[in-house]
């Protein structure tokens, strides 16, 4: 060997299949993911040690069947909130839907009918919100703020505040409720189908795209042609469809329809589920994979609370600090400074 040769530097192996797998994964989960995932898998550790029940398949199916209704939510609540918006309205809108569900039902002796009708409902609902941010050029919180009262009001009042219809003897209904396939309830399986459809709409489409772009920077949007008025209301009536799943649903668990039992709350559920995953509240960050990790890591800690015979009100405590502890991180990440700091 002379002076000028050089042993040759290895080459880095070319990877395996092995290898390939675990980066997809990575890049659906997302590494930003990976935190909420190790908190997920220390709660679950802790919890089990605490009670083996934890690790029961039937405590786990009633996880999964306690998370489907805020789970369904919290997705539509993530593509509210990356297009810049916010939507308050979405318990509300689960309860009158619910409500009207079981109240066509028990009328006209038709599952099918009642669920077209809650439907359509929800549509409405999501237009009307869609509508008065666009046109009456109302600040999103405050138009769906609006309509959270309003919701339930109406829910209240064509039910008289009761419970309405019994839908527990129906087959569809029971289905929805009790049914399964490949071992997993059909609750779960609604929620999967529409967190993968949203996943796929966001990911790989204009729409998802476009949707990003106009919550990241809606001033370069609309220069680029973007049809921001648009997006909004289509986003909104999106809520408003899948909500009034979420109400359907909720009317299947219950036997009956609920104009607030069973819904109060889904809201601040959702949006915590949203900003717990990443969703930046300014939009145009965040993704379906680190929403859905934030509602099993909420669902995994309710249910933990209540095998371990804790208080309930220690649940709203919990998903409370979790929501301020989201967003502070969020604001950390992003630099802004503290209130009443120089710049």
């Amino acid at each position: 060997m002379t002076a000028t040769d050089s042993p040759a530097r290895p080459s880095r192996p070319a990877p395996g299949p092995r290898q390939r797998p675990l980066r997809r994964a990575l890049d659906v989960v997302g590494v930003q993911n990976l935190s909420l995932i190790i908190a997920l898998i220390a709660l679950c550790a802790a919890i089990g040690l605490q009670n083996s029940n934890f690790f029961l398949v039937s405590n786990i199916r009633t996880i999964g069947t306690t998370v489907a209704i805020v789970g369904i939510l919290a997705v539509v609540q993530t593509v509210v909130m990356l297009l810049g918006g916010l939507d308050i309205s979405v318990g509300s809108a689960a309860g009158l839907t619910s409500v009207v569900s079981a109240m066509v039902f028990t009328s006209a002796n038709s599952a099918a009918l009642g669920i077209f009708v809650a439907l359509v409902v929800g549509l409405a609902v999501g237009l009307l919100n869609g509508v008065v941010i666009v046109y009456g050029r109302v600040n999103a919180v405050i138009a769906t703020l609006a309509t959270y009262a309003g919701l339930r009001g109406l829910a209240n009042l064509i039910s008289n505040g009761r419970a309405q219809g019994y839908t527990g003897t129906d087959s569809t209904f029971i289905f929805l409720a009790r049914g399964s396939a490949l071992g997993i309830p059909v609750l779960v399986w609604v929620l999967i189908i529409v967190a993968v459809l949203v996943h796929l709409l966001l990911r790989y489409t204009d729409i998802g795209r476009n949707i990003y772009a106009a919550g990241g920077n809606p001033t370069a949007a609309r220069l680029a042609g973007i049809n921001l008025n648009r997006y909004v209301v289509g986003c909104y009536v999106l809520a408003g469809f899948v909500a009034a799943i979420a109400g359907i649903l909720l009317t299947a668990r219950t036997g009956s329809g609920q104009p607030t039992s069973g819904s109060q709350g889904l809201e601040l559920q959702s949006i915590t589920a949203a900003a717990l995953g990443g969703v930046a509240l300014q939009g145009g960050k965040g993704g379906i994979a680190g929403t859905a990790i934030a509602v099993l890591l909420l669902g995994v800690l309710q249910n933990g609370l209540t095998i371990l015979d804790v208080n309930s009100f220690w649940q709203d405590i919990a998903q409370g600090a979790l929501l301020v502890v989201a967003v502070v991180i969020q604001q950390r990440r992003k630099g802004l400074r503290a209130y009443g700091l120089p710049r």
